[in-house]
């Protein structure tokens, strides 16, 4: 019975590296490597195991990155282009990584333990920032009261003070922000984007393990979450933590489902609250899902409530949708495809 316990969770956890390495075929190949041969190791897929998380396979290569990041001599760092000018690309890497993970088998185990997955991915504010611009529409341009449902280190709740680029014309934001987002656009139709931003009243982000950016050891880990290959993400987040070092959006550490209502109660007069999260909600159990939606209808029962949603619910590509709750009926509208990345957008409503 103890085996048959044991093999259920590694074959879950072979499933979900051969399945995420097809994620990364094109856009990280070390990765995609390194998933395949993990797949194939039982003595690894049981260490994964061990981690009660969700994401983990991704939380696992994010803790073997922070190593090296954090300096950790291996020969293994020659293949991360995230730490190497001229990375190794013609030989097998999973020897190495097989190796750097049996002597630091215990760090490992420590970080995949207590981490999440929380990468906070500023560049979907390309996709959020039309979205907002549809709540204020609809509203009649009320301040929007701002609450992100895992906030990490809240950098996409200062989604106004970033510089935006859709396709090769359209731009917007404040000239000086050292943040620049460019996205492409796909299909006919232009994001509805203004040079008026929606004004916010105020901000606040849920997490169950706030990043705080001023804590250099929290901002690597931020940084270990993204893919080695992928420097203008790295450059991107530099800074935009470089900003919120100057004036950090307030943070509530806890479950959203228990500190919503407090957080939602504390909505500024004259303003609409607007609860949005993206790539969360496959972080959640089913019964957690269902009863944040729950949450968010009953609140709606008193007062207008507008809900972004920035996720990928197995479909072909993420979507966007926009719910709202007014008069105790609720309105879903999808309101664009968009790359998870943020690298384009494709605006459908």
């Amino acid at each position: 019975m103890a085996e048959e316990t044991t093999k259920e969770p590694t074959k879950k956890l072979q499933e979900e590296f051969t399945i995420q390495a097809r994620h990364f075929h094109g856009y990280s190949p070390l990765y995609e490597r390194l998933s395949l041969g993990i797949a194939g190791d039982p003595e690894l897929l049981a260490l994964v195991a061990r981690s009660p998380r969700h994401n983990r396979s991704l939380l696992f290569l994010a803790a073997v990155q922070y190593l090296l990041l954090q300096g950790a001599t291996h020969p293994l760092a020659a293949y991360y282009p995230s730490l190497s000018a001229g990375p190794i690309t013609d030989a097998d890497p999973y020897p190495l990584f097989r190796a750097f993970c049996q002597e630091h088998h215990d760090q490992i185990l420590s970080l995949i333990m207590t981490r999440h997955v929380q990468t906070n991915e500023v560049r979907r504010c390309v996709g959020l920032l039309p979205a907002f611009g549809q709540v204020a529409q609809r509203t009649g341009g009320q301040p929007l009261y701002l609450v992100e449902i895992g906030a990490s280190a809240g950098l996409n709740l200062l989604w106004d003070r970033y510089r935006y680029r859709y396709g090769k014309e359209l731009e917007l934001g404040p000239a000086d922000s050292p943040v620049l987002l460019e996205c492409e656009i796909q299909g006919d139709k232009t994001p509805p984007v203004s040079l008026d931003f929606p004004q916010v009243a105020a901000r606040v982000g849920i997490d169950l393990s706030p990043i705080d950016v001023r804590d250099p050891d929290q901002v690597l880990w931020l940084r270990a979450l993204i893919w080695p290959e992928h420097r203008r993400r790295v450059e991107i987040l530099e800074k935009a933590v470089q900003i919120a070092q100057s004036d950090p959006p307030r943070l509530v550490a806890g479950d959203a489902v228990e500190r919503l209502p407090d957080v939602l109660a504390s909505c500024p007069s004259e303003s609409v609250p607007c609860v949005f999260h993206s790539f969360m909600i496959g972080q959640l159990p089913r019964d957690s899902r269902e009863r944040l939606f729950q949450l968010l209808a009953d609140v709606a029962a008193e007062c207008p409530l507008y809900h972004v949603s920035f996720e990928w619910p197995h479909t072909e590509h993420p979507q966007i949708l926009l719910t709202q709750y007014e008069k105790g009926e609720k309105t879903e509208t999808l309101l664009a495809h968009c790359n998870a990345h943020g690298h384009w957008i494709e605006w459908l409503s």
